[in-house]
């Protein structure tokens, strides 16, 4: 590209000197040029300027100073141009057209450009700080306000002390200082997208952040952007935010949390392997106490079947309060699976007023059925329906102490692409639950008004467990009650 003809006037200098032919074609390119833009002169060489350094929206005004030079024989202005590396710079135009006596190598236009980058920001800076200083003193937030060269204009004070400069130092300092060298390179190119599509970004918006202070440490950051545009000048103001103090909270949080976790999952674990050790010994009490009751290995007196039967009776408390809990740290620990099957719903219900018969006439209760005429057949597991329905009739039974308890099977059709619902419903004429204690009715370890009056026993864990295999069934349990009006507990399951 450079030969022994090369014009006078693209010597060696610091502002970039170019001549183009007249459809703004790159024919000689300083080594001025090759410093403030980037791009060497082989690489420059027969290209547009518009391709290296015009930027896109500003092509339209790129092409009125080529039509305006080569007319007039002169034009000036400022502009922004693009670097080979993305940054941007302000720059001043002179462009002029060449004489056909001068001309070498047929160039038709010389563009001179100075860059006047630092002159601007400081320029524009003392007009942005009478227009907003006093509104930014006012926010809590640091603030900072960067040109499209992305240096800094204007940085209140809250912003110089969370980066630990001085007054005024900010100021006409690129942008990419209050960041860790890691980040600088990948910030230049978002910032130039940025400024291309200006839209606002809420605070915590976007990536993990780090700010950088003068002394060289780093702090984690939360920035918002709103674009603003003071003449045809495009500006972004940041609002920057020191987010150390939440950053520790949280990852002690998470660590907090990753403790539970892990006492969590030991607690299955104890509880899993100490299910046979628990129960084993248990049921041997249990056996041999109903063995001497039945008296084979002797007779016995009166005190000795009484005191026997306070063993038993203890024993079987105690081996259901441990089967409630392993089934409570199972459904927990998501071990637990259900296995649907075809379930005949009417004689289930049947079975268990069966079950428990004895236990109701040994209170003198009236234990009622009512279901349909025709068996009912739901896809559901039976084993935990099951149980569900053996805790809400036996809760039923312990807490009624005059009266009866209904086992209700009822069937709610429903459009036919919504299917139908099975409802079972445990009624009593017990005292009835107070609004306050139904809110917390299905909690763990609650038991109600009744249960402490009375002093019945039981481990609060009966209601919590049917709800959670309720809820494994794909169904719901609720409960309607009022003091002194009984309750009625209600397990809907739906088919599809």
């Amino acid at each position: 590209m450079s030969s022994s003809t090369d014009c006078l006037w693209l010597a060696d200098g610091p502002d970039a000197l170019m001549a183009l032919d007249g459809e703004g074609r790159v024919l000689r390119w300083s080594a001025g040029a090759a410093r403030m833009f980037g791009y060497a002169d082989e690489e420059a060489a027969g290209m547009p300027l518009e391709s290296l350094i015009v930027l896109p929206e500003r092509a339209d005004e790129q092409r009125q100073v080529l039509a305006e030079a080569l007319s007039r024989g002169m034009a000036t202005f400022e502009t922004l141009r693009r670097c080979k590396d993305g940054t941007l710079i302000y720059v001043d135009v002179t462009a002029r057209r060449v004489p056909a006596a001068a001309q070498c190598g047929a160039p038709q236009l010389l563009f001179a450009e100075k860059d006047v980058t630092a002159l601007k920001v400081r320029r524009d800076s003392k007009a942005l700080e009478a227009r907003y200083r006093e509104m930014l003193e006012s926010t809590p937030d640091g603030i900072v306000i960067v040109n499209a060269t992305g240096h800094i204009l204007i940085a209140n004070t809250q912003a110089e002390q969370l980066f630990g400069y001085g007054t005024d130092e900010l100021r006409a300092r690129p942008i990419e200082q209050l960041l860790p060298e890691r980040f600088r390179g990948v910030h230049t190119g978002h910032r130039g997208r940025y400024f291309d599509q200006p839209r606002k970004r809420g605070m915590g918006v976007g990536l993990e952040l780090y700010g950088l202070r003068k002394d060289g440490t780093e702090f984690p950051v939360e920035i918002s952007l709103s674009p603003l545009t003071d003449g045809e000048m495009p500006l972004v103001m940041s609002a920057i935010r020191d987010v150390s103090e939440r950053r520790r909270f949280e990852k002690a949080l998470q660590d907090k949390n990753v403790e539970l976790e892990m006492a969590n999952r030991a607690k299955d674990s104890f509880l899993a392997s100490m299910s046979h050790e628990l129960r084993t010994p248990l049921n041997a009490v249990i056996g041999f106490t109903g063995t001497l009751l039945m008296k084979l290995p002797g007779e016995l007196n009166p005190e000795q079947t009484r005191q026997l039967e306070i063993v038993r009776g203890n024993a079987r408390h105690l081996l259901a309060l441990i089967n409630d809990l392993l089934n409570l740290a199972r459904i927990e620990a998501g071990k637990v699976e259900v296995h649907p099957e075809p379930t005949e719903c009417c004689s289930l219900v049947r079975e268990i007023a069966a079950t428990l018969q004895p236990q109701a006439l040994a209170k003198g209760l009236e234990l009622l059925v009512e279901t349909p005429p025709a068996d009912v057949v739901c896809h559901t597991d039976r084993r935990a329906l099951n149980q569900i329905l053996i805790n809400l009739a036996g809760n039923a039974i312990k807490f009624t102490e005059a009266g009866h308890v209904r086992i209700g099977l009822t069937v709610r059709e429903a459009e036919p692409a919504r299917g139908r619902s099975i409802v079972f419903a445990v009624e009593d004429s017990g005292p009835g639950i107070s609004a306050q204690e139904q809110a917390m009715l299905f909690e763990a370890f609650v038991q109600g008004q009744a249960a402490r009056v009375n002093a019945v026993e039981g481990s609060g864990l009966g209601l919590h467990l049917s709800r959670k295999l309720a809820g494994l069934l794909g169904g719901e349990l609720d409960c309607r009650s009022a003091p002194g009006e009984g309750s009625t507990f209600v397990l809907v399951l739906k088919e599809a």
